[in-house]
């Protein structure tokens, strides 16, 4: 499973990539506005150069077919890199069936079910983007309709990927890769906190007390010199 960041924060961005385990971004007009007045295009186009090749999902706001097809191909112009996401109703399949038919990907998202998917991969989306977190909030079983889609799309080898979104904490990641998502679009405080563990830091801690108790103050630096340990 692969991992994106769900976000607009550049900085935020350039440390998912030199981590060199984000692959994607995925935008949207919630987490644009949270980094304040900026010239959106401008915005969008810099996020694609810091992940490309990698796809970078940005979003129409127009509500009928027509208004989102003439936005996407607008978008679609910005990088090569650019994947549009369109709303799961029924002018976004309108939109989603003409714009796949162009070769300009579409990311079929706001879905909450596996009728909505199923539509969503006819028309020809790239990726669908189930809400996990939003079932959620609603007492309904989130993660359990990342599964059904996943096994829809692998059942008749269909070419579109499910993106698991609305991701709220690390164990939906796990969950998320069980279900055989293909991706999983996690925010930046997630991503952090999927490599934290306090085994892991205490384990730290005492092989560095147990390396000083032994060896006192002095480094033991590694070198390829004769194959030995030079110590300084």
């Amino acid at each position: 499973m692969r991992l994106f960041l769900d976000t607009a924060n550049i900085d935020h961005i350039r440390h998912g990539v030199e981590l060199g385990v984000i692959s994607g971004v995925t935008t949207n007009p919630s987490l644009v506005s949270r980094e304040g007045k900026v010239n959106y295009q401008q915005l969008v186009k810099e996020i694609c150069s810091i992940v490309f090749p990698g796809p970078v999902s940005t979003e129409v706001l127009s509500q009928d077919a027509p208004g989102m097809i003439a936005e996407a191909r607008e978008i679609a112009k910005w990088a090569d890199n650019i994947v549009v996401k369109i709303p799961a109703n029924l002018e976004g399949v309108k939109a989603t069936s003409v714009l796949s038919k162009e070769n300009i990907k579409v990311n079929f998202t706001l879905c909450f079910s596996l009728n909505q998917a199923l539509l969503g991969a006819a028309a020809g989306a790239t990726f669908i983007s189930p809400f996990v977190g939003r079932l959620d909030d609603i007492g309904e079983d989130g993660m359990k309709v990342v599964l059904d889609i996943a096994q829809f799309l692998c059942y008749y080898q269909l070419s579109t990927q499910v993106i698991a979104a609305s991701i709220r904490h690390p164990q939906h990641c796990i969950m998320a890769a069980k279900a055989g998502a293909h991706i999983a679009t996690v925010p930046y405080r997630v991503l952090l906190q999927m490599i934290q563990h306090p085994l892991t830091d205490i384990g730290v801690k005492r092989f560095i007390q147990d390396w000083r108790t032994v060896m006192g103050e002095e480094k033991i630096v590694p070198t390829m010199k004769n194959s030995t340990l030079v110590r300084s």
